[in-house]
């Protein structure tokens, strides 16, 4: 019985490890499209700064100091732009460059909790036919046998039978 259980602990956690690649490389997608559409923002600020005969602090900085409201809180936008454009760029650089275990490991430092929001929102599961993905469904499938199998055999613990050992 302990078997079965632990088998079939180990099967749902193979299925739901083995889903991991899936969500990484659509998540991957979604933060490549990201920062493509915030480069065209990025890029187009700085040619119109650069038509101006400015670079792009020196723009920000005439939008500060701007006496319309209007104009310094869209200076402000345009600088949490650039922040998060700069952000994104970086996570997109360091996922594409990172193993698979890396990639397991560093999930929660590479999250954008709006983008991965997103994505899990239309994730749609996959088969894993990637090496990668098998790799995590043995991974899961070996870690959830073992963890279920200690378990039931801790909570069996206090029905064990006791072997009495007679001396002579």
């Amino acid at each position: 019985m302990r078997r079965l259980v632990a088998s079939v602990g180990g099967v749902g956690l193979a299925v739901m490890l083995s889903q991991f690649p899936e969500y990484a490389q659509q998540y991957t997608q979604r933060l490549g499209g990201a920062v493509d559409e915030l480069r065209v923002v990025t890029e187009d600020f700085d040619r119109a700064a650069n038509d101006a005969g400015l670079d792009r602090s020196g723009a920000l900085q005439r939008y500060q100091a701007s006496s319309d409201d209007f104009l310094a809180d869209r200076g402000e936008s345009m600088e949490r732009t650039f922040v998060r454009y700069d952000l994104l760029s970086d996570t997109l650089r360091k996922i594409q460059g990172a193993d698979p275990i890396e990639r397991f490991k560093n999930l929660p430092s590479f999250l954008d909790t709006d983008i991965g929001r997103r994505t899990l929102e239309n994730y749609q599961p996959a088969v894993p036919v990637t090496m990668e993905g098998l790799f995590y469904a043995a991974g899961g499938f070996g870690v959830g046998y073992l963890v279920l199998s200690a378990l039931i055999r801790f909570c069996a613990l206090p029905f064990r039978r006791r072997r009495y050992v007679y001396r002579s």
